[in-house]
C-alpha cells in the first residue's frame, strides 16, 4: 500500500493556494474554488479543499527539509510566521511549527535515519517470527 495524498480543509481558497505556493509546493490541480493539489520536489501530493468552516484541527502535516534551519529562513524572508523556531527534539528530529491560513498544524522537520528507523522502532523480523507461534 502507498500513501496517495493528504487533503486538507481551507477556507480561503485563494490565500491557502498562495500559502502553499509559498512554502515551496508546485501545484499541480487547480479547480477553484473548491480544490487545488500540490506536488513536493520528490514527488509526493497534497491536496486542500474548501470547506465553510474548519472544527479544531487535530491533524499535524509534516513535511521533510534536508536543510531545515535554511528553509525556514528563506520562509520567514517571504513573510511565512512562524510558531516556534527549529528546535532539537527528544526523538530525534529537528522541528518548527506553523499553521496554514485555515488554522491547519504544520510540523517542517529534519529527521534523518530516525524519520524511518528510531530507536524504538517495532522490530519487524520478531514481530514475524511471534506470529508464527
Amino acid at each position: 500500500m502507498k500513501l496517495n495524498q493528504v487533503t486538507v480543509g481551507c477556507l480561503d481558497y485563494d490565500q491557502s493556494v498562495a500559502f502553499y505556493q509559498r512554502l515551496g509546493l508546485t501545484q499541480i490541480v487547480d479547480s477553484p474554488p473548491r480544490y487545488a493539489r500540490f506536488e513536493t520536489a520528490t514527488g509526493e501530493t497534497f491536496s486542500i479543499h474548501a470547506v465553510e468552516e474548519m472544527g479544531a484541527p487535530s491533524t499535524v502535516i509534516y513535511f521533510e527539509c534536508d536543510q531545515l534551519d535554511t528553509k525556514v529562513a528563506d520562509l520567514q524572508s517571504a513573510g511565512i510566521a512562524f510558531d516556534t523556531q527549529p528546535t532539537d527534539q527528544s526523538w530525534g528530529w529537528r522541528e518548527a511549527r506553523l499553521h496554514d491560513p485555515a488554522g491547519n498544524s504544520i510540523c517542517l522537520f529534519y529527521g534523518g535515519d530516525n524519520r524511518r528507523f528510531p530507536p524504538w522502532r517495532i522490530n519487524q523480523s520478531t514481530m514475524e517470527k511471534g506470529n508464527e507461534e
